[in-house]
């Protein structure tokens, strides 16, 4: 070998060298291609060039010089498995008119990582078998450091994404303990908003709850006739996926014309309780998957937080409720008789159960002096402390009336009267009342729209109906009937509400005023107790497994 070949092979060593330092030294993939293209320039003597790299099967130019704009426009969109010697017809077209003669494949020992394009050498002499050899030796080293780079690159990128999730994840947690301690649904929709502003920075939007299809709008800066329009049109109480402006733009036009970009579902157990809508951002950046992943993550904490103060609402109001209930209850079962009077003729029985509901039903045994007495049984309209009410109403005025020398006529619309200037809301009383004279044993009585009493004489039945409108509607405007009868002995006088004969079984089927009436028939020889125990429990084994839905009161008068 010759001295000047030597010195040749020591330059291109040390250029070799020089090279490697200085790419591995960076891990910078501008640098590492911008340092290919200037030796490969200095080495060749050549004014232009360009190195194309694989990126998601396609090669793209990352670095060029000496290049228009309008050329690189022309670069083709080529596979990435590209072959280096020119079989690519739109790869030979580009070459020829860009004037990049020289191609070459980049490539490590895991496969080809792209190209480089090199212009003609200044002196128009074609490339040496030496050049080449030395451009792939060149190539070679820039392999690994661009190997390197786009690692780097992308693990820069997992840490930037990494990072930002971390911070979205932060986020998240401090929202989720934020919305935790909100006890208004304004606040917590406030929250939201804000939450979603902050991170995107927009300024058209809208927050929509769903309740068994009715729609509220919690924040919007969309008409809302727009948005009720959109829901109902494209029943979006049903959407269960999240929709993207590509997706809006294929299936939902009328959104993407109010700037819509992102429709977000917010779900709670599987069941669209709302959506989100978000506008364009203000920075004109496109919301990616992870923007997307975060705003349906902080709507599912806001749904949860809202369904939970919902639930919250219902509590205090079952609560509420059941207050309500004991101390209608209360009021209830201290209206009733605490102790039955005796009288020298009559035996008298009650029976008073309460339904879980609180109903209105009343009865009273009033003695009136030492030779009368008064038995009354009312069925007040409605449940709760308001019927509770009404029903201390009534006895109220009873007890009044029935310590004046009135006929018991003329006393009936009394209590009307009084009652229906205490009664709103369409309430009204089913009454039945008698004036019974322990001495003569004859009864007085005026029913006033009541389930009619009934009066058992040798296994006959009689019922009490005589008398007139229900208590509470209108004032009296014609007088109330009332009927006198003499009882005797044997005689048993039966009052009762429709809880008993409207008591259901498991097939929907009442207990009936028929299969009431044969009880009474056949068990009225026994003493009042015994004859309610028998009703009770024939009562219990009809409607055996149900709850009972009514109360039930029954009194029963037997005559000695």
């Amino acid at each position: 070998m010759i001295p000047t070949d030597i010195t040749k092979i020591k330059r291109n060593l040390t250029a070799l060298v020089e090279f490697s330092r200085i790419v591995n030294s960076s891990h910078d993939l501008e640098f590492t291609l911008n340092n290919l293209l200037l030796s490969c320039f200095g080495k060749f003597l050549v004014t232009k060039g360009l190195v194309a790299l694989s990126k998601n099967d396609e090669v793209k130019v990352f670095a060029s010089k000496g290049i228009s704009s309008e050329i690189l426009k022309k670069f083709p969109p080529i596979q990435s498995t590209v072959d280096a010697k020119g079989s690519d017809e739109s790869l030979i077209q580009f070459q020829s008119y860009s004037g990049l003669n020289l191609c070459q494949e980049i490539c490590s020992s895991r496969g080809c990582l792209g190209i480089i394009l090199l212009g003609e050498k200044i002196n128009k002499s074609d490339y040496s078998e030496e050049e080449l050899d030395f451009l792939k030796t060149l190539l070679n080293i820039s392999a690994t450091a661009i190997e390197n780079s786009i690692f780097i690159d992308e693990l820069k990128l997992v840490n930037r994404n990494l990072d930002s999730r971390v911070n979205r994840l932060s986020s998240l947690f401090e929202l989720s303990k934020e919305f935790g301690i909100l006890e208004s649904e304004q606040r917590i929709s406030k929250l939201l908003l804000y939450s979603l502003l902050g991170h995107f920075m927009i300024s058209n939007y809208a927050i929509v709850l769903f309740e068994n299809q009715n729609i509220q709008l919690l924040e919007h800066t969309i008409p809302a006739e727009n948005i009720e329009h959109y829901i109902k049109s494209y029943n979006l109480w049903q959407l269960t996926e999240n929709l993207t402006k590509h997706e809006l733009s294929r299936s939902f036009k009328d959104i993407i014309k109010d700037g819509i970009e992102i429709c977000i579902p917010m779900k709670l157990q599987g069941v669209t309780k709302g959506i989100v809508l978000l506008g364009r951002r203000l920075n004109n950046v496109d919301y990616n998957s992870a923007d997307i992943e975060f705003v349906s993550s902080v709507a599912s904490i806001a749904i949860v937080s809202l369904e939970n103060k919902r639930l919250f609402q219902e509590a205090l109001l079952k609560q509420k409720l059941e207050e309500e209930l004991e101390i209608a209850k209360d009021i209830q079962q201290k209206l009733l008789p605490s102790k039955i009077p005796s009288f020298e003729n009559f035996e008298i029985a009650s029976l008073s159960v309460s339904s879980k509901q609180v109903g209105g039903d009343y009865y009273d045994i009033i003695v009136k002096n030492s030779e009368s007495f008064i038995v009354s049984i009312a069925d007040v309209s409605g449940k709760g402390v308001p019927a509770s009410l009404l029903m201390a109403n009534l006895q109220a005025v009873l007890k009044a009336v029935s310590r004046q020398d009135l006929a018991i006529d003329e006393a009936t619309g009394l209590i009307n009267d009084l009652i229906t200037e205490n009664t709103s809301d369409g309430r009204f009383i089913t009454f039945f009342w008698g004036i019974i004279n322990d001495k003569t044993k004859n009864i007085k009585y005026v029913n006033a729209g009541h389930n009619p009493p009934i009066l058992i004489r040798n296994k006959k039945i009689q019922k009490l109906e005589r008398g007139g409108l229900i208590l509470g509607v209108v004032k009296t405007f014609a007088p109330y009937l009332f009927e006198e009868i003499q009882l005797k002995s044997g005689d048993v006088l039966v009052l009762f509400t429709d809880g008993i004969t409207e008591a259901k079984n498991n097939f929907d089927e009442d207990f009936s005023d028929e299969r009431f009436e044969k009880l009474l028939h056949d068990y009225s020889s026994l003493s009042p107790s015994e004859i309610i125990n028998k009703v009770e429990n024939e009562i219990s084994k009809f409607t055996i497994g149900e709850q009972q839905s009514d109360d039930i009161t029954l009194v029963v008068i037997k005559v000695k």
